[in-house]
C-alpha cells in the first residue's frame, strides 16, 4: 500500500534528487541540505506577452512592463516547469505588468551557472534556494538585496519558527532570504531486509528512532544474514553530505559547529569516537568515489540495507525510478547514544540579487509577497516544494499518508549550522577528511586537519 502511495505521489513530482546528489547536499538539504542534483534543466522559460519577453528576463521592456528572472534549484516541484508555469500564471493574473522568465538549475551545475552569471553582470533577479547559498555564500559576498522590509511588512512572518528566522538573517543583521519551506533530513532502511535479518528488534518503529547500540547490533545482524554492505560512507564529493554529517554527529551527541556558528567542532571527543566506530565497524564501507546520489541508487536497487542520504522527496521520486522495487522503505532518524536525534534541517526560500535596478528588485519583492503573504498562495508554494511550512500552522498534508509519516521528523530538527562562515570550504574539507579516515588515517589527526582548514576559512570570511 505504501509503495502504491509513493507511486501516486511521484506521478506529480519531478524526478529530482533534492539535497542528495551531484555536487551539493543542501538543503538539501540540503535542504533540505539538499539536499539532489538531477533537476529539470530546461533553460529559460519566459512567461508574458511575446512582444515583451526576453531570453533572460533581466531588462525592462518599452511597453511599461518589468521583466525579471527566477532561477530555481530543484526543490520538489519548484524544479518542474509544468507546475511552476501554473504558479507564474496565477501571479501574472494579478500582476500582468510583470513578466517572469524561469531557469531550472540542478545541483551538479547550478552553482557554476550562477557564478558565471554574476561575473558577467547577468545575475538572476530571484533565486530559490537555502541559507547556505543565500546567506553564507552569496550573502557573504555582498551580492544579495536586504529583505528586512519584507519581514517587517508581512504579518505572517511573526509565525516563522525562530531557528528558521535566525538561519535567514546574516550576521550583519540583514535578511537575505524569505523562507517558504523546510524539512528534516533523515535516513532510511530496507524494511524487508531488516526483518529477514532479525534486525527490526533494534529500531523503535513507532517513533522511527534507534540507539547507537541498536545500530551496531543491526549492522552485525545484517552482516551475519549475508548482507556484506549494510551501509556506505560516500565521500566522493559534497553531494548528500548532510547525511554523513548527521550520522557522525548523532552517534555520540557531537556537533558540527559551536552554538554561535563561529568555529567548527568536529574534533570533539564525541565526533572522534563516532568516526572511529564507523572506521572499524564491519558492514560499513567508506566509498571515496561515490556521492549521495550513488548511495540512493544502490539502496533502491537493493544493494544496501540502509541509506544515510534520504528525505521525503527521494521516496517519491525513487518510486518512479525504481517501479520494480520489491521492498518497503522505512524512514528513520539517525542513531543516537540517548535515542533522541538531532536532524539536520533543510530550509528553502527566495533571495533577490542586488542588481542596482530598483524596478526589477521591487518586482521581485512583489513576487515574493504574492507567494507568501496570502495563506492560500503560501500553502500552494509549500506543497509545490513537497516539504513543510516554516510557520506555525495547521497540517497542510492532512490527506497525504506519506507526508504525514515523514512529518514526524520535523520535531527532531536541530541547529541550522550551515550558515557558519567558511561553510563552502568546510564542506569540501569534510568529504576529503572522510576519504582520509576511510584510508585508515588516525581519526584524531584527520579531524584536526579538517578543523584547521575550516576555521581558517571561517576567520577569512569574518575579516
Amino acid at each position: 500500500m505504501k509503495k502504491m502511495l509513493a507511486l501516486l505521489l511521484a506521478a506529480c513530482l519531478s524526478v529530482s534528487y533534492t539535497a542528495c546528489g551531484g555536487e551539493d547536499g543542501s538543503s538539501a538539504g540540503g535542504g533540505r541540505e539538499k539536499e539532489g542534483t538531477s533537476g529539470s534543466t530546461e533553460g529559460n522559460t519566459a512567461y508574458g506577452p511575446e512582444d515583451g519577453a526576453s531570453d533572460d528576463g533581466t531588462s525592462q521592456s518599452g511597453n511599461g512592463q518589468t521583466e525579471i528572472s527566477l532561477w530555481t534549484y530543484p526543490v520538489g516541484n519548484w524544479g518542474n516547469s509544468v507546475v511552476v508555469a501554473g504558479l507564474i500564471s496565477d501571479f501574472m493574473q494579478q500582476y500582468p505588468q510583470i513578466q517572469i522568465s524561469v531557469k531550472y538549475l540542478d545541483y551538479a551545475t547550478g552553482d557554476e551557472e550562477v557564478r558565471e552569471a554574476v561575473e558577467a553582470g547577468e545575475a538572476p533577479d530571484l533565486v530559490l534556494e537555502g541559507p547556505e547559498r543565500l546567506i553564507a555564500d552569496w550573502g557573504d559576498k555582498g551580492l544579495m538585496a536586504d529583505l528586512t522590509d519584507l519581514w517587517e511588512e508581512d504579518k505572517m512572518s511573526d509565525r516563522v519558527y525562530e531557528n528558521v528566522r535566525r538561519a535567514c538573517r546574516h550576521r550583519n543583521g540583514k535578511y537575505y532570504e524569505y523562507p517558504i519551506c523546510m524539512t528534516a533530513h533523515c535516513m532510511a532502511i530496507n524494511y524487508d531486509m531488516f526483518e529477514a535479518a532479525g534486525a527490526l528488534q533494534y529500531i523503535d518503529e513507532e517513533n522511527h528512532t534507534w540507539t547507537t547500540d541498536g545500530f551496531i547490533k543491526a549492522v552485525k545482524a545484517l552482516k551475519d544474514y549475508g548482507q556484506e554492505k549494510a551501509g556506505i560512507i560516500y565521500c566522493g564529493g559534497q553531494g548528500g553530505d548532510q547525511g554523513t554529517r548527521a550520522l557522525v554527529n548523532n552517534l555520540y551527541g557531537g556537533t558540527f559547529t559551536d552554538p554561535e556558528h563561529t568555529e567548527y567542532t568536529i574534533n570533539s571527543e564525541e565526533n572522534i569516537r563516532a568516526l572511529e566506530l564507523l572506521q572499524g565497524l564491519e558492514g560499513i564501507f567508506f566509498e571515496p568515489d561515490l556521492v549521495g546520489q550513488d548511495e540512493v541508487a544502490m539502496f533502491c536497487s537493493g544493494e544496501l540495507a540502509m541509506a544515510f542520504c534520504w528525505n521525503v522527496s527521494l521516496e517519491a521520486s525513487q518510486a518512479a525510478m525504481y517501479p520494480e522495487r520489491e521492498f518497503d522503505i522505512f524512514p528513520m532518524a539517525f542513531p543516537t547514544s540517548d535515542g533522541i536525534p538531532s536532524l539536520q534541517g533543510g530550509i528553502w526560500g527566495f533571495g533577490i540579487f542586488d542588481n542596482g535596478d530598483e524596478a526589477r528588485m521591487e518586482a521581485a519583492r512583489t513576487f515574493i509577497k504574492f507567494m507568501t503573504e496570502s495563506e492560500k498562495e503560501y500553502i500552494k508554494s509549500v506543497q509545490t516544494a513537497l516539504y513543510w511550512p516554516v510557520r506555525d500552522m495547521e497540517d497542510v498534508y492532512v490527506n497525504d499518508d506519506i507526508m504525514r509519516e515523514y512529518s514526524i521528523f520535523t520535531k527532531y530538527m536541530g541547529d541550522y549550522y550551515q550558515i557558519t562562515p567558511g561553510w563552502v570550504q568546510a564542506r569540501t574539507a569534510w568529504w576529503r577528511m572522510l576519504q582520509e579516515v576511510g584510508k585508515g588515517k588516525p581519526v584524531n589527526l584527520a579531524v584536526e586537519d579538517f578543523v584547521k582548514t575550516a576555521d581558517e576559512a571561517a576567520e577569512a570570511a569574518l575579516q
